[in-house]
């Protein structure tokens, strides 16, 4: 080594370790100061909640993730299915069942031996927290039409998705045997439950298409209320959404009851339909703000009617008939018509805003993943969407993708499963102890 080396050896030595007597006298001040820094938040530190243990029954006369308050993050995943037989639709419906209860609860997964792959994915750690999670299992048209032996079975109302007046639907967005809406307080553990169904499953689900969103995480208000959270166009989306907590209510516009006409086996089950709506931000965003508003019906900083104060007051469509304070063609007034005859079309919203990048010709790929709930399709959804067809929002949407679906109804208890009321009408015996 030259000399000149040795002495940059040197140096760099002297910087890294320290030199002499100073160092020495340094370390007792330097010592303290060090613990101090080890509390300070580093760049790479995960983000701190205290929700991560917030969880979600599994088991109940209904599924979760319908009524329940929707959290932050959110996920559709369609999947067609390859199991065939009724031993195995029923192996499905059991391993679904099994994992959607685990991975709703949490807990630490098992360990294998290293020679095989993990029995978890990791991506959470080696203890899974429950994070506010929910996954709804719901059956699609052609799940029953696959398989003759259900086909006599299939709800009375479920039908394939049609395209309406205003969409461009991309067949691989659509459709789908089988869909599990996926939701808990972070896009991390929606991830993480999707890896376990697809990881565990292989065999009889094939995933077909998934669409992510979120939703922006908002205070309390002063006074405790809560303020419904704005979609991508920056209104309030829900502000009119009926009540969850109103029983009777659900019962008559969100679940099938014993007074349906349905087949019994469906009875606490829902209809559910998902739209991927793609909003034109750009153009939204050169619109006048007069102009926003008049489309909506509503004011865009408050979310209150032209007719009110805030996002809840109700506008009184019978004083205004010709549309002078609401538009007749308003976005809120053709969702709802607000006529006694029209309560039997409400529909239960539980959406999420999604942004998938920038599209080959350099727009935003945003929009609206919209999901619903309610016990008639033909008088829900498909209502609405006809009141609302040729509206002036048009110009500034167009929905892509999505499906109409029947979700299951709960599982009872930790005997029960997901499908088991299905299986047994098809006339598959099944036993209420899990395997």
């Amino acid at each position: 080594m030259a000399a000149n080396d040795k002495g940059l050896v040197t140096t760099r030595r002297n910087v890294l370790f320290g030199v002499g007597a100073a160092s020495g006298v340094l370390a007792t001040g330097l010592g303290s100061a060090s613990a101090a820094a080890k509390q300070e938040e580093q760049v790479t530190d995960a983000p701190v909640s205290g929700k991560t243990q917030e969880r979600q029954p599994f088991y109940g006369v209904h599924q979760a993730g319908i009524i329940t308050p929707r959290p932050a993050a959110g996920m559709i995943a369609a999947f067609d299915v390859l199991a065939s037989t009724p031993e195995d639709v029923e192996r499905l419906f059991r391993t679904l069942s099994e994992r959607i209860a685990f991975l709703m609860q949490g807990g630490k997964p098992p360990v294998f031996d290293d020679r095989l792959p993990p029995s978890d994915s990791g991506i959470l750690g080696p203890v899974i927290p429950p994070d506010n999670l929910t996954m709804t299992v719901s059956l699609g048209s052609s799940f029953f039409a696959k398989r003759d032996w259900l086909g006599a079975h299939k709800p009375k109302r479920l039908s394939r998705m049609k395209a309406f007046r205003n969409d461009a639907l991309d067949g691989d967005l659509c459709h789908g045997d089988l869909t599990l809406q996926i939701s808990s307080n972070t896009p991390d553990t929606n991830i993480h439950a999707l890896r376990d169904i697809i990881k565990t499953m292989p065999d009889l689900l094939v995933l077909r298409w998934k669409q992510e969103g979120s939703v922006p995480v908002l205070p309390p208000k002063p006074d405790g209320s809560h303020e419904s959270a704005r979609n991508f166009l920056g209104f309030r989306d829900g502000s009119a959404n009926p009540d969850a907590n109103n029983t009777e209510l659900m019962d008559r516009i969100v679940w099938l009851t014993e007074n349906s006409d349905e087949p019994e086996w469906a009875r606490r089950g829902s209809y559910q339909v998902v739209r991927i709506i793609r909003n034109f931000v750009e153009r939204w965003d050169r619109t006048p703000l007069g102009e926003q508003e008049r489309i909506i019906g509503r004011k865009k900083a408050t979310g209150a009617p032209f007719s009110g104060e805030t996002e809840h007051d109700v506008p009184d469509y019978v004083k205004d008939p010709e549309g002078k304070v609401t538009p007749l063609d308003a976005h809120i007034r053709l969702a709802n018509l607000r006529t006694p005859e029209s309560g039997a079309n409400l529909i239960l919203r539980r959406p999420f805003n999604y942004s998938n990048g920038v599209s080959k010709s350099g727009q935003l790929e945003q929009g609206l993943l919209f999901i619903c709930y309610q016990a008639d399709l033909e008088k829900g959804f498909i209502t609405v969407q006809r009141q609302l067809d040729g509206e002036p929002l048009e110009e500034y949407i167009k929905p892509i993708g999505g499906g109409f679906f029947f979700t299951l109804p709960g599982p009872l208890d930790e005997t029960d499963f997901l499908g088991r009321t299905l299986l047994e009408a098809a006339g598959h015996a099944v036993t209420r102890v899990r395997s």
